[in-house]
């Protein structure tokens, strides 16, 4: 599955964007998805996730409550919600599919798209 990230941009702190990840190939729908973002200078890190079924979500305890990750089947879509975002949530944003089940690991994906950046001003 190849996997294109966007939605990225700069929006001021407390404000909303919406990242999309459009995936190509015929069984996306078996596909669990993730979001994983890396600020400049550190690593990269989970943020959310979402079974092939959207029946199942994770996030990253930072986020809770703030991002909301959904997807569609079909459109072969996945997105990521953010509102009240922070500064600290300035970083390039990267979605990811796995068919080895869901998981908050880098590891437990095996493709991944090319990011999207995301600046948050204070």
């Amino acid at each position: 599955v190849q996997l294109q990230a966007s939605g990225g941009g700069s929006v001021q702190a407390g404000g909303f964007l919406r990242l999309s990840c459009a995936a190509s190939g015929r069984t996306f729908g078996s596909y669990d998805m993730g979001w994983f973002r890396q600020a400049p200078g550190k690593e990269r890190e989970f943020v959310a996730a979402i079974s092939a079924s959207g029946g199942t979500t994770y996030y990253r305890d930072s986020v809770k409550g703030r991002f909301t990750i959904s997807r569609d089947n079909a459109n072969d879509m996945v997105y990521l919600d953010m509102n009240s975002l922070k500064p600290e949530g300035t970083a390039v944003y990267y979605c990811a599919a796995s068919r080895r089940g869901l998981s908050r690991l880098e590891s437990g994906y095996d493709y991944w798209g090319q990011g999207t950046l995301v600046t948050v001003s204070s």
